[in-house]
């Protein structure tokens, strides 16, 4: 928010620089996020000084341009070419002097000692428009005779000087919306710091009803309106604002637009209330404050259709929607220049009604930002009269109604119990009593019964923030200075012994490890596309958290998986020109069960594409593969220490070929091939391979798994091979878990190392070749021991699986 130091200074006396006030400002917490010199009018019309034209003649080279000779109250007089035709002599104008630069909107030039068609100029005799100070540029700006040679051009205008501050308010903030509101924060300030200062309210001029407009204010929603006050002014004249009015405006960035509405936005950043007006001719002498128009198309000021649904709070006539409440004005019944009468809104709106409409339809105004933090309701009645003495001076008219008042039900102060000992063990410091009281006081804050320990305290209403202990420990803080609470010599803290799995380290280790592999981390964002999901089976649309306001139709629902996010970033990569990727992902995804409760899960995504060794003059180039992938997971798993796991072909929706891994009989991982149509919708042209790692599934696993020590085997290994010859349908899996089940002792490892399909095999047969290492850790292995373990193994794959030795 835009605070002028100028505007500022009416309120409340400050001896300080601007930039020393940002210092105070920051430390009372709102925060100044940059302070910029302004002026009046662009440039502050700095190099310009009042002439007069003591001699013209004809340009001899130029029928439309003249030469002159022009006293700026120099040594000596300058010699100007002007092309404008009522330049004459006698005159006194605005000249522009060698080196001034003018402004014309976001453009800019300087002036330079030139000749113009042969003749030599020494400046430049000025419009209006080419100095800021109107739009005509049909001559020369000639101004009284009077007016002394030589006067500086910003004196002559009075150009104003101001110093804006951008202060960064934070939520909680409301009320410091408004330039009144910080001049209350600074009153405190130096109140507590020995100045006997108070930030002064604009006057308020007493109303009184002249002619007759009557208004009827009925409120239909209470819980969304909890007051609504409003007053009628007759025979009033909309036209352009007066200069002062302008300034005020244009230096905080607002464009003004005509004198009832710049008082509305003017009273609106004056004392923190949003204020409306209404042409009373399209009032009907009735106002309903309702929220029952599901389904009805309302046209506001920017020329945009919008639909209302029910809850989106309305004022409305007798027979038709006028304004979105507390966000946007109507079209039809805005403030025109045709405009006689009018009806003026001040009112009170729920904070969550407001924000939940202004997200709906995307309008974000000055009113909105401050009904959804929400507003003092005690100040309606009062702006409302600042607004009505103002617009009877810049518009004239005559206030035609009492002010209508409805309250649905008053605001009390806040009632809060604090406690000495509690705050100066939050701050850090012993405050003194008096310390303490004399901040509360500062901030308006009544103290309405004291004991040894404690105050009963009463916050006002315009505090919204207001409303604990702690909130008014903060606020003492606030004033008193965090900067003033000493830096302990100490520190004392508690060893906290963590039980249970460390996640965190955990999910590091798992991390380095797949960085050491060449992968790169990816963290995408949870929202997604819901188009992704539409015609699967499994993944059905009524268990997607949608969004009720999304931000894009992009980002819609709450991810299901990671596996978009992951190929959205291979597409941008290949775009790039990198081909070759492996990355990961730690990351939750949503859905609802079939009760219809939220739920979360956390997972670990790989994805895998492109290379697996690129292009060398000593290896062939080779791709990634379902294997490649295989001995990531494989990694993962081993480094986790969890065994006693199986595994088994998979095809879902998602992976046209693949693996699922289950430890009994939980699913901890599935990996696999991602299928074409997945790819083409996210613009991906190679392919990928995709794992998923259920994380909280893995976790609970390693409760229960228990590190042993063993020490190395003495003894060397020993390894045989078989071939064997099985149906095309059986798996290596299937192999490796009947020889652990068959030798548990002294079986280490199971290898395959080749695997034949081919036309010298009978039809639905393939070839496994397969490597057993066998290793005792008491004895060295003998003969008979090893040919016993090979024949069981044989006989049971023989038994099971059906194998015969090739």
């Amino acid at each position: 928010m835009n605070i002028s130091y100028n505007w500022l200074k009416e309120y409340i006396q400050i001896e300080e620089s601007p930039e020393e006030l940002s210092i105070i400002l920051t430390d009372l917490g709102l925060e100044i996020g940059g302070l910029k010199k302004v002026q009046s009018i662009a440039g502050g019309l700095e190099g310009l000084v009042v002439g007069e034209v003591k001699d013209k003649w004809q340009h001899p080279n130029a029928d439309k341009l003249s030469c002159t000779k022009v006293d700026i109250g120099a040594d000596e007089l300058l010699n100007i070419v002007c092309g404008a035709p009522n330049v004459d002599k006698g005159q006194k104008v605005i000249v522009a002097t060698i080196g001034t630069v003018l402004y014309n909107g976001n453009d800019h030039f300087k002036i330079k000692k030139s000749k113009l068609r042969g003749e030599l100029s020494e400046g430049m005799i000025c419009a209006e428009d080419e100095i800021g100070l109107g739009e005509s540029h049909n001559g020369i700006l000639v101004l009284p005779n009077e007016v002394p040679v030589g006067t500086l051009a910003k004196e002559y205008f009075n150009v104003e000087e101001d110093y804006i501050f951008e202060v960064d308010i934070t939520p909680n903030r409301a009320d410091a919306l408004s330039h009144y509101g910080v001049a209350r924060d600074l009153a405190a300030y130096y109140q507590f710091h020995g100045k006997v200062l108070k930030a002064s309210f604009p006057e308020l001029k007493k109303l009184e009803k002249v002619g007759n407009l009557p208004i009827n204010i009925s409120i239909k929603d209470k819980q969304a309106c909890p007051r609504y006050s409003g007053i009628t002014i007759k025979g009033v004249n909309v036209t352009e604002s007066p200069e002062w009015l302008k300034k005020r405006l244009v230096a905080i960035g607002l464009v003004p637009i005509n004198n009832i509405v710049d008082v509305t936005n003017y009273v609106m950043f004056e004392i923190g209330q949003p204020l409306h007006a209404f042409d009373y001719s399209r009032c009907g002498g009735e106002i309903e404050v309702k929220s029952d128009l599901d389904g009805t198309d309302f046209i506001t000021l920017d020329g945009q259709q919008r639909t209302i649904q029910s809850g989106e709070l309305m004022i409305c006539n007798s027979t038709q929607p006028m304004c979105i409440a507390g966000v946007f004005g109507g079209e039809e019944s805005g403030v025109s220049n045709g405009t006689k009468d009018i009806f003026l809104e001040s009112a009170c709106f729920n904070p969550v009604s407001v924000r939940k409409t202004s997200k709906r339809h995307g309008l974000k105004t000055d009113a909105s930002y401050r009904f959804e933090r929400g507003v003092d309701p005690e100040l309606t009645v009062k702006a409302l009269q600042r607004a009505a003495n103002l617009i009877l001076e810049v518009a004239g008219g005559e206030i035609a109604s009492e002010v209508e008042d409805v309250i649905v039900e008053s605001k009390k102060p806040f009632e809060v119990e604090f406690s000495y000992s509690r705050c100066n063990r939050l701050i850090g410091d012993e405050l003194q009593k008096d310390t303490i009281k004399q901040v509360l006081t500062s901030l308006e804050i009544d103290i309405v019964q004291e004991t040894e320990d404690t105050l009963s305290l009463k916050v006002p209403t315009y505090r919204v923030d207001v409303q604990r202990e702690c909130d008014v420990i903060e606020e003492i803080l606030r004033i008193y200075g965090f900067n003033s609470v000493p830096i302990p010599v100490s520190l004392k803290s508690s060893i906290i012994v963590s039980k249970g799995i460390p996640q965190e380290k955990i999910v590091k280790a798992i991390s380095n490890l797949l960085v050491s592999n060449g992968f790169n981390e990816i963290m995408n964002n949870s929202l997604t596309r819901k188009e992704y999901y539409t015609n699967l089976e499994e993944t059905l649309e009524e268990n997607h958290v949608e969004l009720l306001n999304p931000l894009s139709k992009d980002l819609n629902i709450l991810r299901r998986n990671l596996l978009f996010g992951g190929l959205e970033n291979i597409a941008r990569n290949n775009n790039m020109k990198n081909p070759n990727l492996k990355f990961f992902e730690f990351g939750k995804t949503y859905f609802k069960n079939a009760e219809g409760d939220y739920q979360e899960e956390k997972n670990l995504s790989l994805l895998v594409t492109g290379l697996k060794t690129e292009n060398s003059w000593s290896t062939e180039p080779l791709g990634v593969s379902i294997y490649t992938l295989k001995g990531y997971v494989s990694n993962i798993i081993s480094r986790l220490g969890i065994s006693k796991i199986k595994s088994k072909t998979v095809q879902n929706e998602f992976l046209s070929e693949g693996v699922a891994i289950y430890s009994k009989k939980t699913l901890i991982a599935e990996y696999g091939k991602v299928k074409q149509k997945f790819l083409k919708s996210t613009g991906v042209k190679q392919d990928v391979y995709f794992a998923n790692i259920k994380w909280d599934e893995v976790l609970k696993l390693l409760k229960y798994q228990k590190t042993k020590l063993s020490p190395i085997s003495k003894f060397h290994p020993v390894k045989r091979d078989l071939s064997l010859l099985l149906n095309n349908t059986i798996n290596y899996s299937d192999l490796e878990q009947i020889a652990f089940e068959v030798e548990r002792k002294i079986l280490k490892k199971v290898e395959l190392f080749d695997i034949y399909e081919g036309s010298k095999l009978p039809k639905g047969k393939k070839s496994y070749a397969l490597s057993f290492i066998l290793q005792s850790d008491e004895s060295t292995l003998k003969d008979k021991q090893i040919e016993n373990t090979m024949q069981k193994l044989q006989k049971a794959f023989q038994d099971k699986l059906g194998a015969e030795l090739r």
